[in-house]
Parts: structure tokens; C-alpha cells; sequence
């Protein structure tokens, strides 16, 4: 069992700076990717970002077009948490975003696992 607590939403103008965090707990060792989603007003959510924390070669992580050179997801180890630091926001990038992450089979869990947080809230002004 993984729980997830998402900080570091807020407001902010267009062409701001916000830092999301999600940190972990639980059975962290059987993580083997943290991501990133949003799902703004009627719309159905859509893939941020994520990082592969199994794969020790070549580009580990993957970006949405929409927010590729802008956002970055990093990952702290230590700290069981990802970032999403998002820089020079627009309007569109006004959503609830949420946190989520993947299990292998691990111990006595036989199967892959997904687990999502709870959402912290991005709004961008124009």
C-alpha cells in the first residue's frame, strides 16, 4: 500500500513559477514510476510528466507536448517525493493536478499496483 500527499499548488499570473511535490509512503521500495496528471474543468485528465525509477541508462523521463521546456519532474530518493516545477505558466495550464505512481509485483503483492493522490489545485491568471 502506497499513500500520496501532493503540496504546492496555488495561484499564480501567467508566466509564473509553481513547485508540486508528492511525497510517498508506504511500501516505497515497489515503486517503479512517478507521474504526473492534470484534469482541468470538463475536460478528461491528461498525462504531465513521469520519471522511471527503475531505468539507470539513457532518458528517464517523459513530457506532455504541451508543457515540454517548461516543467520538469525531478525525483528525490531520500525524500520518497517528485517535483513538478513548472515554469512560464499559461492559463491552460489551470487544473487540479494529481500525483500517481506504479508498483511491480512486490512481497506479497502479486500484481502491478497504481496508486493517485488526492490533487493539489494550479490556478494561472492571465
Amino acid at each position: 500500500m502506497i499513500q500520496l500527499v501532493e503540496s504546492g499548488g496555488g495561484s499564480v499570473e501567467a508566466g509564473g513559477s509553481l513547485r508540486l511535490s508528492c511525497t510517498a509512503s508506504g511500501k516505497t521500495e515497489c515503486i517503479y514510476d512517478m507521474s504526473w496528471y492534470r484534469q482541468a474543468p470538463g475536460k478528461e485528465r491528461e498525462f504531465v510528466a513521469s520519471i522511471d525509477l527503475v531505468r539507470d541508462t539513457g532518458d528517464t523521463t517523459r513530457y506532455a507536448d504541451a508543457v515540454k521546456g517548461r516543467f520538469t519532474i525531478s525525483h528525490d530518493a531520500a525524500k520518497n517525493t517528485v517535483y513538478l516545477q513548472m515554469n512560464n505558466l499559461e492559463p491552460e495550464d489551470a487544473a487540479m493536478y494529481y500525483c500517481k505512481v506504479e508498483t511491480l509485483p512486490c512481497g506479497t503483492t502479486l500484481v502491478p499496483l497504481t496508486f493517485w493522490g488526492q490533487g493539489t489545485q494550479v490556478a494561472v491568471s492571465s
